[in-house]
Parts: C-alpha cells; sequence; structure tokens
C-alpha cells in the first residue's frame, strides 16, 4: 500500500469513528460564532444600495429590461465558424459571457440574508429596515423588480434564448426566502407593508418552477440541477406554507435524488465524472444537505434517511468529509478551474453534524472560510448564513 493511500484510509477512520459528541453534546454557540464574523460587516451591509437587473443592460437579451438573463458558463465561440454557433467546453468559463444579471442576483443573495441574521443576532430595526428597501425593489416596485421566470437564462449564443438549466441561477435566492421567512415569523419591522408583494412573487415563481417546460425539464435532472431544483421549491414553498409542494419534494429525495446521485459508498458518481470533480461534489452535496435538513423541519431525519442498498446524505458527508480535511488525500483528478478556492465553510458538515452528533465535522466547519471572495466559489456557495436554517 502506498503512503497516499495509508493517509487517506487513516483519515477516513478518524472522521468515522465513534466521537463523544454522542455522550456529552457540546453544540458550537453558532450565534456567537456568527456575531463575529458578521457584525465586522454591517456598515458595509446598511450602506450598500438595492440594485435590481433593470439597471444593468443585457444587450444579447431577447427580453426586456425587468426579465432574467444570463449566458451558459462553459460555451465559446467556435474557432471554426467564427460568429456562428458557440461550442461546450466543460469547466471552462467563459470570461465574456454575460453576467451582470447573475451577479446582481448573488449580491442580493448575500445581502439581504446577511442583514436578516444581523437583525436576529441584534434585533436592530436598521437591519430589518436595510433588507425591506431591498425586498422591494427586487419583488415589489414595479419599476424595478424582477420578473418572476427564467425564460432567458443560461442562453447559447446561436443556438437558444435560454434552457433549462439555467433555473440554477435562482439558487441564489434560496436564502432570501429563508430570510422572508425569518421576517415573517417574527413580524420583522416593516415586512407588513411588502408582505403581499414579497410572497406573491414568490408564489408565480413556484407555479413557475413547478409547472414550466423549463422548470419540469431542471426537476428532472438527475445530477446537482435536480438537486438545485428541490432544495429551491423546498425553500420557497416553505415560506408559502405550500404543504402539497413539500410533500412532494419530500417524496422525491427519498424516491429520485438521493438513489440516483449518491452510490452505496457515498461517492457521487455524476459529479465526479465532471471536469471539476471535487467542486461538484462539495457543490451537490450542500445542496443535498440543505434540502434533506430543510424537509425534516430541522430534525436531521432525512440526512440519516438510507435506502435499502445503503444510499444516504450521511454517507456521502462521511466520504466527502476527509477530503475536506484534508483535500490532498483527493483520490481522483484535481478540478481545471478554482481548484485552491476549495473548500470552505461548507454548510454540508454543519447540517450533518447537528442532525448525527458528529462534533468532528461540526468543529471542520468552524476550521473553514466562511466568506471567500473568489467569484466562482462564491457563487457554488450559496447557503451562508447558518442562523436562518436554525430554531430562533
Amino acid at each position: 500500500m502506498t503512503r497516499y493511500a495509508r493517509r487517506t484510509l487513516l483519515i477516513a477512520a478518524l472522521l468515522a469513528a465513534p466521537v463523544a459528541w454522542a455522550r456529552s453534546p457540546q453544540s458550537p454557540d453558532i450565534r456567537a460564532i456568527e456575531r463575529r464574523r458578521l457584525l465586522p460587516q454591517s456598515a458595509a451591509l446598511l450602506a450598500a444600495a438595492p440594485r435590481t437587473i433593470t439597471a444593468i443592460p443585457a444587450p444579447r437579451s431577447p427580453a426586456g429590461p425587468q426579465d432574467y438573463y444570463s449566458e451558459g458558463d462553459y460555451w465559446w465561440p467556435d474557432p471554426a465558424n467564427p460568429g456562428g454557433a458557440y461550442i461546450r467546453r466543460d469547466g471552462r468559463s467563459n470570461p465574456d459571457k454575460f453576467d451582470g444579471h447573475r451577479d446582481a442576483l448573488i449580491a442580493f443573495g448575500r445581502t439581504v440574508p446577511a442583514l436578516a441574521a444581523l437583525w436576529n443576532l441584534t434585533a436592530d430595526a436598521r437591519f430589518a429596515d436595510a433588507a425591506m428597501r431591498h425586498l422591494h425593489a427586487w419583488f415589489v416596485d414595479p419599476k424595478t423588480r424582477m420578473n418572476p421566470n427564467l425564460d432567458h437564462a443560461q442562453a447559447i449564443i446561436g443556438v437558444n434564448s435560454g434552457r433549462a438549466i439555467g433555473v440554477i441561477d435562482t439558487l441564489q435566492i434560496v436564502e432570501v426566502a429563508r430570510a422572508a421567512t425569518l421576517f415573517a415569523r417574527r413580524d420583522a419591522p416593516g415586512y407588513a407593508a411588502i408582505r403581499k408583494g414579497v410572497e406573491g412573487w414568490f408564489a408565480v415563481y413556484l407555479d413557475w418552477l413547478t409547472q414550466s417546460p423549463f422548470g419540469i425539464e431542471e426537476r428532472d435532472q438527475q445530477n446537482n440541477h435536480g438537486t438545485c431544483w428541490l432544495l429551491q421549491a423546498a425553500a420557497f414553498a416553505t415560506l408559502l406554507g405550500r404543504g402539497d409542494v413539500l410533500e412532494d419534494a419530500r417524496a422525491r429525495l427519498k424516491t429520485v435524488i438521493i438513489p440516483t446521485q449518491i452510490a452505496p459508498d457515498g461517492s457521487q458518481p455524476l459529479e465526479l465524472a465532471r471536469t471539476k470533480p471535487y467542486a461538484y461534489s462539495l457543490f451537490n452535496l450542500d445542496a443535498l444537505a440543505a434540502s434533506a435538513w430543510l424537509l425534516a423541519d430541522g430534525s436531521g431525519e432525512l440526512i440519516a434517511w438510507q435506502t435499502p442498498d445503503h444510499r444516504s446524505i450521511d454517507g456521502a458527508i462521511g466520504w466527502m468529509a476527509p477530503f475536506i480535511a484534508d483535500k490532498r488525500a483527493w483520490p481522483h483528478a484535481p478540478d481545471i478551474e478554482y481548484w485552491d478556492g476549495f473548500p470552505v465553510r461548507q454548510p454540508s458538515l454543519l447540517f450533518g453534524g447537528l442532525a448525527l452528533r458528529r462534533d468532528d465535522w461540526l468543529a471542520l466547519w468552524q476550521r473553514l472560510d466562511p466568506d471567500p471572495a473568489i467569484g466562482e466559489v462564491v457563487r457554488n456557495f450559496p447557503v451562508r448564513q447558518p442562523l436562518l436554517w436554525l430554531p430562533d
């Protein structure tokens, strides 16, 4: 056995070993952790002005200024056919694609949840007031709101004006829905005045997500796209109290998502087949764990649940954790882009650690970077505010 293989087995054995957590639970003080992290960001968050897609012209969009538009990441001009249809280069992001609307959506998806977490921590109405301004601009104001569909997301130049795969772009507002859920539950200052507009937007978008051809096609994808559809549906339905959607999502997690995406050994073969297997495995695992956590009301029941042949989110976290702890042990090819950007503070470790009383996963979660700065890493790290996912 090589030294590389021995090191891999040792790390796996250490992380799989029984821990003292089960005997004397000592959950980390997440509120204290988040207070230390977020308070230094508060001035910048309060100063950030709302900026929706209406302020960002999209020259190649076939639609209007309130229609979201983005272009596929891995699509490039064809050297053999200049000016013709773009061709795919999997895993290699085209820096010249139009990202303006997606960048604005990511900024929105970072700012409002952080403001909500700060309001949760401090009860300072300034944070709620600031969040309401962003929510009003994106969802309520008839001049600046985004239309609640993704008919023109992840377009391919010369091929189409939008694809089902573009549904993944609104993963960035899952935590906006979590923030709105908090505001509604705790009667946040200013939310009553905009609640109808905010939740009305999500209601129309959830109908589009669950009933449109693009939404249905994305739902049925077997890799991370299907998982991200599920997490969106779960988060938006939770905000709206749509028990029918939540019931279907729970069933889908058990009968479709886990059986097709997780191998009995815990690996994720569909993600490992990509040119960025490490980042995609992390990304999908985070969406899996967040979906299971949300759909079980934070009980952890669905993280521990397994198929008859032992496929589970618990097993997937256990398979991946050694390679989060020591990326040098990764047994597959390194990612062709952003290899040095990961791991970050992966929420799968938090949800799995809380669900299964694994203090080793929780300790690892605490050691990782909660605020990456690389744009592509931020985009693939959409669950950033743990306080929005935990009981008050």
